[in-house]
């Protein structure tokens, strides 16, 4: 079945357009809560909603939650907080389904629905089918003895640092050490910060005066071309920047080097895999820079490369029955910590390798050499078929030719955005930026 609705990442669109508007909402809640008392045994179900800091959460919110009430489900609402922590609470407090308002590094005009199921997971795609049925069904409201109740969730907030805090050695602490954390003006502004402070550290906090508005604006997992910079200004040994919703991270030190997902999922998995001797593979996608790959086959280590995307990792690394996986993106995966992605948590595990070998990020990844990338965001028409221009196709044959042996060129759709992304990886920086940009040039139209 074809989903008109959901993309990789739920439901996600401009505020006030078609699927994200408070109608829509209310049908999705409406339709998600009748297929999840279907699948519920005794037919009582109980959902968690988290948002991040758009201003658009608050409509949203009101809709999602009487829609889920109109299916006779009870809903506990947690306001915001990162993603990730809905994962984590809704499987904590045995509910049936948790639900996050986010539209993750999206500016603020922009938002979305992504659920997680009882045990922290993405859903199944065949479940995300089950609801498009639903909708299709129209809305019907049960009888008011049968409502669905809601309640505030006071804690949420301390139970996810607690959370978090857990993920990190017993025998560590980060005293001496001083972070600056870039909150994105997003839902971790009020989470991280405490985090990293109560495990020790000195915090410099930035990106943590969301007003509704600046989530994501010039700051961010998505604005990291200063981050090192900004760090080095602050004082700080390292700096960590997350996404609006907290469940990406890429990192800096003060000496001017930046670490994107696949260095970090390189220090991570050495750590786990070889350090500790946790049995295990890693799953990368088809962006994941060739130098890791290289370097695990090196090493000894399973490698394995998925569609982009975390949810594809995720499945791949569940049929593989492994523990590690990520995007350039930053969006990490550790099994034997979290159920998802999660921002504050992949930094503890990175920070917690720094701590344990005593040695710097860049001591810990200078033997990985990545390979330059880059990448071009081309806008195109919402349903432009790309793969039918002439001239395009013959600019992306060219670039490949050009490449061989140097490099490759991916091109793909965003599954969130109407963008097509042009990824030239090469062994050198102007070569790779000469092919990417002749690519992104030759396509006949722009939206």
């Amino acid at each position: 079945m074809a989903r008109h609705y959901f993309g990789t990442d739920g439901v996600r669109g401009t505020v006030g357009t078609s699927p994200i508007t408070p109608d829509f909402v209310l049908l999705l809640g409406q339709a998600a809560g009748r297929v999840l008392k279907r699948n519920t045994p005794n037919g009582h179900a109980t959902v968690l909603i988290g948002k991040d800091t758009r201003v658009s959460g608050y409509m949203l919110e009101a809709a999602l939650q009487a829609g889920f009430s109109a299916a006779g489900v009870d809903v506990l609402l947690c306001g915001p907080v990162p993603t990730p922590a809905v994962a984590y609470l809704t499987r904590a407090l045995r509910l049936e389904m948790g639900v996050v308002i986010s539209a993750s590094h999206n500016p603020y005009h922009d938002n979305g629905i992504k659920f997680f199921s009882a045990q922290g997971t993405k859903l199944p795609d065949a479940m995300e089918e089950e609801i498009e049925a639903e909708i299709e069904r129209g809305f019907a409201c049960v009888e008011s003895d049968a409502l669905g109740k809601a309640r505030r969730l006071e804690d949420a907030s301390g139970r996810y640092v607690e959370f978090c805090k857990s993920t990190f050695p017993a025998g560590l602490d980060l005293k001496g050490m001083k972070l600056y954390l870039d909150c994105a003006h997003g839902a971790a502004y009020h989470v991280a910060p405490a985090v990293f402070h109560e495990l020790g550290a000195d915090v410099v906090v930035d990106g943590d005066k969301p007003d509704g508005f600046n989530i994501n604006r010039g700051v961010g997992a998505t604005h990291t071309d200063d981050l090192a910079e900004r760090t080095a200004k602050a004082g700080c040994d390292l700096g960590l920047a997350f996404d609006g919703d907290a469940d990406r991270l890429i990192m800096a030190d003060n000496q001017g080097h930046l670490y994107n997902g696949d260095a970090l999922l390189y220090v991570m998995a050495c750590d786990k895999i070889v350090a500790q001797g946790k049995k295990s593979g890693v799953v990368g996608t088809l962006m994941t820079n060739y130098a890791l790959e290289k370097r695990f086959e090196e090493m000894g280590i399973a490698f394995e490369r998925a569609k982009v995307g975390d949810r594809y990792v995720m499945e791949r690394l569940v049929q593989k029955n492994w523990l590690y996986g990520g995007e350039s993106s930053g969006h990490l995966l550790a099994l034997d910590c979290q159920s998802t992605g999660d921002g504050i948590v992949s930094a503890l595990q990175v920070l917690s390798c720094v701590r344990r070998s005593g040695r710097t990020l860049a001591e810990l990844t200078a033997d990985l050499g990545l390979m330059p990338q880059v990448l071009i965001n081309k806008r195109i028409p919402k349903g432009y078929d790309w793969q039918a221009d002439a001239a395009f196709a013959q600019a992306a044959q060219e670039a490949a030719r050009l490449l061989q042996g140097r490099g490759r060129v991916l091109i793909r759709p965003s599954g969130t955005e109407p963008l097509l992304r042009i990824m030239v990886e090469a062994d050198d920086k102007t070569f790779a930026q000469e092919c990417a940009q002749r690519v992104a040039d030759a396509l006949s139209v722009t939206a």
